[in-house]
């Protein structure tokens, strides 16, 4: 039960942050993805269960408050909870490479998930400048966060994991 809380206190907390000090710290207006990161980070931390429901309620919040597609970023969340699940077992806490590479590989899916949805659905096909100006930009940005953000979730895990 104590997880459960401590859980959604992170996705409350880091979806409070990416909607107001991160979006004010924005950089040509990209800003980085907490969400990607908190979705990441559950799944292959905690696996494929605990990656796809936190994946679930970090899309629902988003799809609430500023989506247009209700459950679009939800459903792409969802996988990508799901999908980091399975490097569970390979998973090593002080090691931050697969962490960094599987953050980065979720932000891109993220990216090209919406670009398709969103975008080649209503018949715009720029994907070169979406790419270049929008997905590679947000990976930076969220990548540089990462390496800060993340040593704060996996305490916070630890924690939850100690019996002490």
């Amino acid at each position: 039960m104590k997880r459960k809380i401590v859980t959604i206190l992170i996705i409350l907390v880091c979806f409070l942050l990416q909607s107001t000090i991160f979006k004010t710290l924005s950089i040509g207006s990209i800003s980085p993805n907490l969400m990607v990161i908190v979705t990441s980070s559950f799944g292959f931390m905690t696996g494929k269960k605990d990656g796809l429901w936190v994946g679930f309620f970090c899309g629902l919040l988003e799809d609430i408050f500023y989506g247009r597609l209700m459950g679009m970023h939800a459903m792409i969340y969802m996988y990508i909870g799901y999908a980091n699940g399975y490097f569970n077992h390979i998973f090593y806490g002080e090691d931050i490479k697969l962490p960094i590479f599987l953050i980065s590989v979720s932000e891109l899916v993220y990216g090209l998930g919406t670009y398709v949805i969103m975008f080649m659905m209503r018949s715009r096909f720029a994907f070169s400048y979406y790419m270049i100006r929008i997905i590679l930009p947000e990976l930076l940005y969220t990548i540089v966060i990462t390496l800060v953000f993340y040593r704060l979730v996996y305490f916070v895990n630890q924690k939850l994991e100690d019996p002490t």
